[in-house]
């Protein structure tokens, strides 16, 4: 089975925090091999701007940040290049309104015809009103259920 999964979904994965479990359970489907990732390079500064965030409200320490960084650095997932994904992401961005970084995750999916996951109960929510509604799980609810 294959998944885009976005930053949100990243962090989740190493912060214990609302969803982490069922992150783990994403990650964990990951190392026995029943699933494949699939990212924007894109993902790599957006969970870093993440960390850096709880770093600064001291949620994390610097040296819990690096070995976060590390992790994510060394998580097998498939980065595809923002260029080319670009323009399609763009037409999402403006057919639904998200914005282009949330689009891009979109974008991937669509091109692998899969889902995307996210840990953000907004994107989908605002996702649920488009012709996109398909190509989003929350991971609260069924995120690696079969469609």
């Amino acid at each position: 089975m294959n998944l885009v999964i976005d930053a949100s979904v990243v962090v989740k994965f190493y912060v214990p925090e609302i969803l982490s479990d069922n992150a783990g359970e994403v990650l964990s489907r990951v190392a026995n091999g029943e699933l494949l990732l699939y990212a924007p390079d894109s993902v790599y500064p957006e969970t870093g701007n993440i960390l850096w965030k709880k770093q600064r409200r001291r949620e994390l320490t610097p040296e819990e940040v690096d070995e976060i960084v590390n992790a994510i650095n060394a998580l097998p997932m498939i980065i595809e290049p923002s260029k080319p994904v670009l323009p399609l992401a763009v037409s999402i961005a403006a057919q639904s309104g998200i914005t282009v970084y949330d689009a891009m995750y979109v974008a991937i999916a669509r091109i692998y015809e899969t889902k995307m996951i996210t840990a953000d109960k907004k994107l989908t929510d605002a996702l649920a009103k488009t012709e996109f509604r398909n190509d989003v799980r929350w991971l609260g609810t069924g995120a690696l259920e079969k469609s």
